[in-house]
């Protein structure tokens, strides 16, 4: 079988590299060719791996495929750790990238980077890959840091764009803080086990957790604590969790299908995965899983109330992806681990669902995003229309649908956990399905229902795109709807993680929650004794009110609460702090570096002061050479003189 794994990342990764290095050559039609073969290939061999793994109970496989270097006793290796998480993280990586890399062709038709484009994303593939497969924190790092790298390139895809170019390097920027804390995490395992394995970090977590440290006087620090914490800190970076979220709502500068890949199955979804995969680590430190707790509760409500206000249509699905991590965060907080990987595979289905129909509603307009100058699509794109309804509603939780248990998990799970914040982080998780049914059926109701604000040329010519558009829409929907109600037995309820995630007794509230599980329909039924359905339901109602039945209603809500629309539309200042504190912080730190070192210690001291220093003292030596022959015995005697009197007191 390691020949087979070794293929499954291989096989993106040679398809990247022939379309990136000869694209040109290969042409547009044989470039997009290899690398939908390089992912399909990742995706089937995935589905071998799976069969082999999950149906068959295949041992999990955990080797070394290579040693980089051997440094004081530290191994540096690279190696695949196979166990059921992996295989269901391969599963949604490929899966989802195929359907993208199909979707690209239809998208990107016409735009002159098409060979570069698909090596792009067929590498990020490959990256996430390489990081959900790995045994060792090296190689975590490596796929951590590779992610970052390729979605830099395809956020600033469009190059010559300046808003891209911003808002790539805001990412590189804002990752680049996560990634220190990750770091940092990284470094206190290696210090207290001399190692980079899982399994020997595994091993020595209690070891750790009774290990105190000094960081700031004599306060002693939990070891544990600390090194759990920093690692979520580069979770935040990359799972986008405030207040390093900031990045990626602004990710949208690049094409739809890379935001797609980007929300749905790659770079956001690693940091929870990550968090997942140290469980045993994350067990012993309640602090981190508390503070973990407070962070995703926060991101869950109040970046979903930022999408309210959005008039973007990939905005509005940006802000859903924010939200929709913070319930996975929340999840992974109260040790709900298995709900929170659950809810990340089916918000993998449905979230790249609504993005690459928000890019097909993007081809129809000629590239219009504002929903404000949509409206009445659903007779001129129907395809789009009805994945479009399953992907809303698989997202606000329409009882049996995938979202619908994910979320509902989620929920429960905090209601069950007795972890400091799970009070504050219950109400938040049941205040976020209001407000995510009120923005998502908000943005569905503007773009294809109530009149056509398009203008006539665009009505005329407005129409379904082709196949290759549709076809992912289409697959992306199916498991949309079934994924939740034909895994949820197994993937939270049974044992499909057992020996592969750790829970505390104490922490255990999927297990609390499994004693009442009585299968799916009986999860149905019991969901309207619960608050979501109806609240999902509120938000329904209440969106068609004020965007289709009153529509004077939103407008007058914005003259009265004025104030709280320009906060959301200001995203709480984030933005403006960071703009000034990296922005014109870095900018008047930087000049003052300038002036200060520059020209008034390098050139004006050191160069300039050394080469005034020289004169001067050229000037005063120049009257010793006086070119008098007694001037220099006169000299030689005073300092013969000198001489002697030193030693004779002496």
């Amino acid at each position: 079988m390691k020949t087979l794994y070794t293929l499954i990342p291989l096989a993106p990764l040679f398809a990247a590299i022939a379309a990136g290095f000869f694209g040109k050559k290969l042409g547009r039609t044989n470039s997009h060719r290899v690398t939908i073969a390089g992912v399909a290939i990742a995706f089937v061999l995935s589905l071998v791996a799976f069969k082999h793994v999950v149906m068959d109970g295949a041992p999990v496989f955990n080797e070394t495929l290579y040693t980089w270097m051997v440094s004081g006793g530290i191994r540096f290796e690279i190696g695949f750790l196979v166990d059921n998480l992996t295989v269901l993280m391969m599963l949604v990586v490929t899966f989802v990238s195929l359907m993208v890399h199909i979707y690209t062709i239809g998208y990107m038709d016409e735009d002159p980077g098409y060979e570069r484009f698909f090596s792009y994303i067929s590498l990020f593939t490959f990256a996430m890959l390489m990081l959900v497969m790995s045994n060792n924190f090296l190689q975590l790092f490596f796929g951590w840091e590779a992610v970052g790298l390729v979605s830099y390139l395809l956020i600033g895809f469009w190059f010559k764009k300046e808003t891209a170019i911003f808002a790539n390097m805001k990412a590189f920027l804002v990752n680049r803080v996560g990634d220190f804390g990750f770091l940092l995490g990284i470094a206190g395992i290696v210090y207290y086990t001399n190692s980079l394995s899982y399994v020997d970090a595994f091993a020595a977590g209690d070891a750790i957790a009774g290990q105190s440290m000094n960081i700031l006087g004599k306060m002693e620090w939990s070891a544990i604590t600390v090194i759990c914490i920093c690692l979520f800190i580069g979770a935040m970076g990359k799972s986008a969790q405030v207040p390093l979220h900031v990045w990626l709502p602004d990710s949208m500068e690049g094409p739809t299908p890379i935001s797609a890949l980007i929300h749905a199955a790659t770079m956001v979804t690693a940091g929870i995965f990550m968090v997942a995969r140290m469980s045993p680590l994350f067990e012993l430190s309640e602090t981190a899983l508390s503070f973990i707790l407070i962070i995703g509760s926060i991101t869950a409500l109040f970046m979903g109330l930022i999408g309210i206000v959005q008039n973007d249509i990939k905005r509005v699905v940006a802000y859903s992806t924010l939200s929709q991590l913070g319930y996975m965060t929340v999840a992974l907080g109260v040790s709900a681990y298995s709900a929170a990987i659950f809810h990340l595979m089916t918000h993998a289905f449905f979230k790249a669902l609504l993005f690459l129909a928000a890019g097909s509603v993007i081809i129809a307009l000629h590239h219009e995003q504002d929903m404000r100058k949509m409206g009445g699509l659903r007779k001129y794109m129907p395809i789009t229309y009805w994945t479009s309804l399953i992907g809303s509603l698989a997202l606000i939780g329409f009882p049996g649908l995938s979202g619908f248990f994910s979320k509902d998990i989620i929920i429960e799970s905090v209601h069950k956990s007795t972890i400091a914040g799970s009070t504050f982080a219950y109400w938040s998780v049941l205040a976020g399905v209001f407000i995510t049914a009120f923005y998502s059926f908000r943005m569905f109701f503007m773009v294809f229902h109530g009149e056509t604000r398009m203008d006539k040329h665009t009505a005329e010519h407005c129409h379904e795109p082709p196949g290759v558009v549709t076809m992912p829409l289409i697959l992306l929907a199916i498991p949309s709807v079934l994924i939740g109600a034909l895994t949820v037995s197994a993937v939270v309820f049974g044992d499909y993680f057992d020996g592969v995630i750790t829970v505390a007794a104490a922490h255990d509230v999927i297990g609390a929650l499994g004693e009442t599980y009585h299968g799916v329909w009986g999860f149905v039924k019991h969901a309207f004794a619960t608050p979501p359905v109806y609240l999902a339901a509120a938000g329904v109602i209440t969106a068609w009110v004020f965007y289709l039945l009153a529509p004077s209603i939103p407008a007058m809500l914005h003259k009265r609460l004025g104030f709280l629309h320009r906060l959301l539309e200001n995203k709480y200042g984030f933005d403006d702090f960071n703009q000034f504190l990296f922005g014109a912080g870095s900018i008047g730190l930087g000049r003052t570096l300038w002036k200060v070192g520059d020209q008034t210690l390098i050139d004006g001291a050191m160069v300039n002061g050394s080469a005034k220093g020289v004169g001067l003292f050229a000037h005063v030596a120049r009257y010793v050479q006086s070119g008098y022959l007694y001037h220099y015995a006169f000299a030689m005697i005073l300092g013969l003189l000198a001489m002697l009197t030193w030693f004779l007191f002496n």
